[in-house]
C-alpha cells in the first residue's frame, strides 16, 4: 500500500503546490488557477486551514477550510485522487473539532453523482439548500458552458461514521413517476409526502463536453425537481450507486412532515 502523509501546510512553496494542484483538477492554466497561491496564504494566515495529502512524496490531494459564524467551519474546496477523500476530509474535521466546531458545510454540484454519493453516503452529511446558477459564469475546463448550480450539504462532526447504505430500488421503482428525464427515461418517483427519488446523468463531466446542450437540459430539469422538494421542507439524505438521490421529509415529534 503507498504510504500517505496527510498535514496541514502553511509555507509558500506548499501552498503553491496546491495551487497548482487545483489548476490541474479544474483544467486552468497554472498561471491564472482557482485558488491562488497568496489567496491560500492569506486565507491561513485568517485561521483557516489548507490540508495536503502525499502519496510517495507528491501531492495526491488538498483541502481548504476556513471558520465562519457561530463556529462553523465552511470547507472552501477539496480535491483528492481515488481513495484519499476521506482522509483528507477526516483531516478537516480534526482540525475542525480541535477548535470547537460541530458543523461543516460546502458545496458542489448536485449533477455530479459521484460526490453526492461520497458526501452523503461515505460522509454521512445532508443536502440542506439548493443553490441556482450559484457562481454565476465559469470558465475552467470542467464547468465552462454550464449553470453552476450547487447542493449544501451540512456535515455533523460529532456524528459516528456511517455504515453505507444497501441500494433498494424496489420502493422507489415502485412509487409514481413524477418526472421524465431529458432521456426519456424516468426522472422522479414520488412516494406521498415522504420520499422523492431523483435521477442525475452517468457522468455529467463527460456528457457536458459532448452535448452542452443535453447538459444543460439535465440541468434545468434536476433543478425543477429539487427546488421544488426543498420548498416543501424535503433534504437530500442519499444517493443510489446507480445515480439516484433520496430525498426526505422531517418529521416532528408527533410523526408528522414538516
Amino acid at each position: 500500500m503507498t504510504p500517505v502523509i496527510l498535514r496541514s501546510v502553511h509555507d509558500v512553496a506548499s501552498l503553491a503546490a496546491v495551487a497548482d494542484h487545483f489548476s490541474d483538477v479544474w483544467q486552468t492554466p497554472r498561471t491564472t488557477p482557482p485558488f491562488p497561491a497568496e489567496l491560500l496564504h492569506s486565507l491561513v494566515h485568517a485561521g483557516g486551514a489548507v490540508h495536503a495529502a502525499y502519496a510517495d512524496g507528491r501531492l495526491a490531494g488538498a483541502a481548504v477550510a476556513v471558520f465562519g459564524p457561530d463556529r462553523q467551519t465552511y470547507s472552501l474546496v477539496a480535491a483528492a485522487e481515488r481513495g484519499l477523500g476521506t482522509r483528507v476530509k477526516q483531516a478537516q474535521r480534526a482540525w475542525a473539532l480541535e477548535r470547537g466546531a460541530r458543523t461543516m458545510r460546502w458545496t458542489f454540484d448536485p449533477l455530479v453523482g459521484r460526490n453526492a454519493r461520497f458526501n452523503l453516503v461515505k460522509l454521512g452529511a445532508v443536502g440542506t439548500e439548493y443553490l441556482v446558477d450559484f457562481y454565476g459564469p465559469m470558465s475552467d475546463g470542467v464547468n465552462s458552458g454550464d449553470e453552476s448550480d450547487r447542493l449544501t450539504v451540512t456535515w455533523d462532526l460529532t456524528a459516528p461514521v456511517p455504515s453505507y447504505d444497501a441500494d433498494d430500488p424496489a420502493e422507489r421503482e415502485s412509487a409514481p413517476v413524477v418526472a421524465t428525464a431529458p432521456d426519456g427515461g424516468p426522472l422522479a418517483h414520488r412516494d406521498g409526502d415522504r420520499r422523492v427519488w431523483c435521477r442525475v446523468p452517468d457522468d455529467i463531466v463527460k456528457l457536458r463536453a459532448a452535448d452542452p446542450v443535453l447538459a444543460l437540459r439535465w440541468r434545468y430539469a434536476v433543478r425543477e425537481v429539487f427546488t421544488r422538494a426543498f420548498a416543501q421542507g424535503f433534504t437530500a439524505t442519499g444517493m443510489s450507486r446507480d445515480g439516484w438521490y433520496t430525498l426526505t421529509r422531517t418529521e416532528n415529534p408527533e410523526g408528522n412532515a414538516v
